[in-house]
């Protein structure tokens, strides 16, 4: 783990050119905008190791799948997001000779992201041929205010010599995603165009799933700030465009571009319309102009910061890791469209193919719930309801039936595209995740109404799948849950996996509390979902409530815990602490076999029951079981550190909770999985969010009310916090043992401090004493 990041409250900072961190670089100063996406990638010509990508939501490929031994039940493919046309290229050469920064001596340099305005600049001082030196400036960003829409001001200056500059703004269609299973090109050039004034677009589809995408650009040229109309050498051939000029610079002169490109897709968009799109959206740019454009997207920016940002006085280091989960979680999912999800590597990366997992539900919805608008979180549960079908149809490829359903654990379109048996066949308390976020949604918000009819289908179709799963042991007298993966992938094909088991159980009993809202509230519409749905209300609740009485759960007497799975103590229970320091992470320098034997556990598991329903656990119960998991925990999983900060702070143990925070909030800052150069960890930033505003900030939502039990962390002067909350929206800080809210709204909340019952009216402000115990 390579600390070469600059601590700074509100920026990315890489200071000096880390060639052999590049691709890390890359990957922690992404830029998106909710409709696509964009490494830092450097604009000019780079031969030194780069992984270059620019993706656009919504956009797949099906990539066949590859193993060595297909089993029935297997997805046929592997859903990717693909790296779409590389539009920020703008090659330069100074008196002939190419600016290329692997072969060029570099006399300063310094990018970064300014995460405040999403605006990704670059500065550095380089000698491309002896004795002659360049100064370049560089800044882009992707409009939140205008999505389609891409900007870049690249400037080079002549330090210390009069020379020719040739600059050369390109799109290129012909790009590859390195993790291709079978080394394919996934684009099919439909059109392109280029005009004499070098403005002009390339039309691409995908193969296979024929998605349509149009990629333009339009530019400007400035000499010391005026606008100059050189001679161009325009170039066009298969899925390229580029226009070509040269001007002539003294000493001390600088030669400005400013480039616009627009990214244009059919799922917006008419196909045919596509090429008319990209000249209007590059129109409207142009006439803008990067400055108005910029500020543009800057308030908005602004007004996404005003709702969502965390503020800790005395922690540079914390403060930069929250807020830089916070700006990838912002700028990843805007939820104006209920047909995108959030991605494990967002935009950022070709690993996990940008498509949907369980994460979403576990680790994001809490974080969209509190800082964006309801509709936003309401989308991402459409989005599964949405699939129902297709969720219903993968059940059946396993032999489920009668309407039974099983979420994909990997998905883009609702259809399973994971192929790892046992992941694919066995992750099933993913199904947990999907009903307990229609319950987390309904607590936060209120939104009863959600469970008429989305959420109760979604809710029976799972419960009818957990109901077909168990089976009944005649040696337990129980019912088991055979042949499962929990969250813990370092486990697999084990029995009686705690957390699956419990998820079951609850969804069976959340399943029945909804019926029973359904026929007092919605007695007309449960009737036709009744019917919808050929439910046996009878005969098959009573077969769950025969299963929610007599579930096993593997248990420990001695200790006074539940096991994690049959035959959990049968492992040589060896603390993490007692590993050497050499052989971690275990994932890169174990065999699978020996990882499989062993007692270490990749992420919460047991505990992740446990953090979701505390409450059914107690103060002790918790205790004893974080002591008996978190020590034998790697943490080797991005959503680890999370749920052990809140759990943590729960008990009290505040050195822990920091500890886990401080790696969930810096995880790819301070590379401490050893994989950020696939693409940042996004949907464990929502975790991050988690930790903090849970953990440190305690709050919980019971029975409709918001409860708080606050600390500050050891050499923290103060933090803040703002939250969404049934349409009232609170500013919540804490300084020293002082506490205080304040209503931005005329909305009256009942909250719960600290174990007192308090009323917060609209626009108010109440402030305590933290209790001396």
């Amino acid at each position: 783990m390579k600390n070469y990041i600059i601590h700074d409250e509100w920026r990315i900072i890489e200071e000096g050119f880390h060639p052999q961190e590049n691709r890390i670089t890359e990957s922690l100063l992404s830029i998106g905008n909710g409709r696509s996406g964009q490494r830092a990638n450097f604009e000019e010509k780079y031969s030194g190791d780069s992984l270059r990508g620019s993706y656009i939501a919504g956009v797949y490929y099906p990539d066949k799948t590859r193993v060595g031994w297909w089993k029935n039940g297997y997805p046929e493919y592997f859903a990717k997001i693909l790296n779409a046309a590389n539009w920020i290229g703008i090659n330069v050469r100074v008196n002939g000779k190419e600016l290329d920064l692997a072969k060029t001596k570099i006399l300063s340099f310094r990018r970064e992201t300014n995460m405040q305005n999403g605006l990704l600049t670059r500065h550095f001082i380089a000698e491309v041929t002896k004795g002659k030196q360049i100064e370049v400036k560089s800044s882009r960003f992707l409009s939140l205010a205008d999505q389609e829409i891409g900007a870049i001001r690249y400037s080079v200056k002549a330090l210390n010599f009069s020379g020719k500059i040739t600059m050369k703004p390109y799109i290129d269609g012909d790009v590859v995603n390195e993790d291709s299973n079978y080394d394919e090109k996934f684009w099919i050039e439909i059109d392109r165009n280029l005009d004499p004034s070098g403005s002009g677009y390339v039309t691409m589809d995908t193969r296979k799933t024929a998605f349509r995408v149009c990629t333009g650009m339009q530019f400007q040229a400035f000499i010391n700030n005026k606008l100059v109309t050189p001679e161009l050498t325009l170039i066009n051939q298969e899925k390229y465009i580029a226009a070509e000029f040269s001007v002539r610079l003294n000493q001390g002169d600088e030669l400005t571009l400013e480039k616009y490109a627009a990214n244009a897709s059919s799922l917006y968009h008419p196909k045919s319309k596509l090429p008319e799109t990209i000249g209007k959206v590059l129109k409207r740019a142009a006439s803008q102009g990067f400055d108005k454009l910029f500020e543009k997207h800057e308030k908005l920016w602004a007004k996404r910061w005003e709702t969502s940002d965390i503020r800790i006085e005395g922690d540079v280091a914390a403060q930069q890791g929250i807020r830089f989960n916070i700006f990838h979680l912002n700028q990843t999912y805007l939820g104006d469209d209920e047909r995108l999800n959030i991605g494990p590597k967002g935009f950022t990366g070709e690993k996990y193919g940008g498509v949907t997992y369980w994460d979403t539900e576990a680790y994001c919805l809490p974080f969209y719930l509190a800082t964006a608008p309801q509709q936003v979180a309401r989308h991402l549960l459409l989005y599964r309801y949405k699939h129902l079908p297709k969720a219903i149809e993968n059940a059946a490829k396993l032999g489920f039936s009668h309407g039974a359903a099983l979420f994909p654990m990997v998905t883009i379109n609702g259809e399973e595209c994971h192929n790892e048996w046992e992941i694919t066949f066995e992750e099933i308390h993913r199904n947990g995740a999907i009903a307990y976020a229609i319950h987390n949604y309904i607590e936060y918000t209120g939104d009863r109404e959600y469970l008429a009819p989305y959420g109760f289908e979604v809710l029976l179709a799972i419960s009818r799948f957990w109901a077909q799963r168990v089976n009944w042991s005649d040696d337990k007298q129980k019912f088991v849950m055979l042949g499962v993966t929990g969250p813990n992938e370092y486990e697999n094909n084990v029995n009686n996996n705690f957390h699956t088991s419990y998820m079951a159980v609850w969804t069976l009993k959340y399943t029945l509390q909804a019926i029973e809202y359904l026929k007092k509230e919605h007695s007309y519409l449960y009737e036709e979902l009744v019917t919808k749905t050929h439910f046996n209300e009878l005969k098959e609740t009573a077969y769950w409530k025969n299963i929610i009485a007599n579930m096993y759960f593997p248990y420990d007497k001695t200790r006074d815990i539940y096991l994690q799975q049959d035959g959990f103590l049968d492992k040589e229970l060896i603390p993490v602490s007692q590993l050497d320091p050499d052989e971690r992470p275990i994932n890169k320098k174990w065999s699978w076999d020996r990882i499989l034997r062993s007692c270490y556990i990749k992420q919460a598991d047991t505990l992740q029951s446990i953090y979701w329903f505390e409450d059914e656990f107690g103060q002790e119960s918790i205790t004893r079981h974080f002591d008996f998991y978190e020590p034998f925990t790697v943490h080797e999983s991005s959503l680890s550190p999370c749920v052990h900060a809140i759990l943590a702070a729960s008990i009290g143990r505040r050195e822990k909770a920091y500890e886990m925070y401080l790696r969930t909030a810096r995880l790819d800052l301070d590379n401490y999985n050893h994989d950020t150069e696939d693409g940042l960890h996004i949907t464990s930033m929502g975790g991050t969010w988690m930790a903090f505003v849970q953990g440190f900030g305690g709050m919980r939502v019971k029975n409709g009310r918001l409860h708080f039990n606050p600390f500050i962390p050891e050499g923290w002067q103060s933090y803040s916090f703002r939250i969404n909350f049934r349409g009232a929206h609170l500013e919540i800080s804490m300084q020293n043992t002082q506490f205080r809210l304040l209503n931005h709204s005329d909305i009256t909340i009942r909250l719960v401090i600290w174990g007192q019952e308090q009323e917060l009216k609209g626009n108010q402000e109440l402030t305590f004493e933290k209790p001396t115990k």
